[in-house]
């Protein structure tokens, strides 16, 4: 009985969030209350899922292709997408932003931006903003953390295994991709050398062959595709752990500069995990960067135009999509539109 009040309720809900879209209600609520700020959007990976990469990608940052399409419509429907120009312009006094500014951009550097969300960006004449982590260019092989979910979803490495190796005790049976997560957690809690100890055993099992990250001609591409490119850290280490917080800020930020043409330093920098503290942020910002992006799921005011402190919106492929995986603008118009706005910093 209490299943069946719960499916009812399910569907209930379902219905009502259909109504608030589809009769326009959500979107006038969206005008009348974001008119006046800026929303920045937080993509990975775009992959077709009849490219290899999709086999081995991590589920929750990677989005379909045909979705990613999907999502750049609603955008441009309910927003005025901007340029990271734009938003530095506002910054600087020289313009106001639109009314519901919107900017898009995408974290860590991956190869299937240049080949399945540059395309569909420029098909649309739409700006983006990326941001690369300094050692992945070149880079064949992704992030231990994305390496350890491929290995498991090639079958080739479980979680019992991955948590013992870690010194943990794991869960009967436990193979889910929630086990896996709460060891790659584990790892991710170890200092540098004690986690290539004990990753090593299973590097082998975690290489799918193929490349994930940009080269630089790829992020050439990017920058004259349009996508400004800015500063993801130098390794990728959440900047609370970094050993050389400069090597991470201004020695990254030369690294990136040297690999395009011409060579320009980065304006923009986020912080790779979202993780970051006052402190750090300020350093970031007095290294140079104008802006300076976090993950917290906020919505920034522009009244006084842009902080240089902004909050960025991501969302999984799983939140907008029914059953059967058909897109659901309704549900990422609730994810979007009632996020809190609050400037992040003084």
């Amino acid at each position: 009985m209490m299943a069946e009040i719960s499916g009812i309720a399910v569907m209930l809900s379902d219905l009502v969030r259909k109504f608030l879209y589809g009769s326009g209600l959500l979107g006038l609520y969206h005008r009348m209350r974001n008119r006046r700020t800026l929303t920045v959007v937080m993509f990975h990976r775009v992959i077709d899922p009849a490219d290899p990469r999709w086999n081995s990608c991590d589920p929750d940052y990677t989005l379909e292709a045909s979705l990613f399409e999907r999502c750049i419509r609603f955008l441009q429907r309910h927003y005025r997408i901007v340029s990271t120009d734009e938003v530095l312009a506002a910054r600087n006094g020289e313009r106001a932003l639109p009314p519901r500014a919107l900017l898009i951009t995408f974290d860590d550097g991956w190869s299937d931006n240049v080949e399945f969300a540059l395309p569909r960006l420029r098909a649309h004449s739409l700006p983006a903003l990326l941001f690369v982590v300094a050692d992945v260019i070149g880079r064949r092989l992704p992030f231990f953390q994305e390496r350890l979910i491929a290995g498991w979803r090639l079958g080739r490495v479980k979680a019992a295994d991955l948590v013992s190796a870690a010194g943990g005790t794991p869960s009967s049976g436990g193979n889910s991709i929630d086990d896996l997560r709460r060891a790659i957690a584990v790892l991710e809690g170890l200092d540098e050398a004690t986690r290539e100890r004990v990753f090593a055993p299973f590097a082998a099992d975690t290489d799918d062959g193929l490349r994930h990250m940009v080269v630089a001609d790829e992020l050439n591409q990017l920058a004259q595709g349009g996508v400004c490119i800015g500063l993801h850290g130098k390794t990728h280490t959440p900047m609370p752990r970094a050993v050389d917080l400069d090597a991470e800020l201004g020695g990254a930020r030369a690294i990136v500069a040297a690999h395009l043409d011409p060579a320009i330093a980065p304006r923009t920098m986020s912080f790779p995990h979202g993780r970051y503290t006052p402190e750090i942020a300020r350093r970031a910002h007095d290294a140079g960067y104008e802006l300076v992006f976090t993950s917290d799921p906020t919505i920034n005011p522009v009244d006084a135009g842009p902080h240089w402190l902004l909050g960025r919106i991501g969302f999984e492929q799983a939140g907008i999509v029914d059953r059967q995986g058909r897109f659901r603008a309704d549900k990422l118009a609730l994810l979007l539109f009632r996020k809190p706005q609050r400037q992040l910093a003084a």
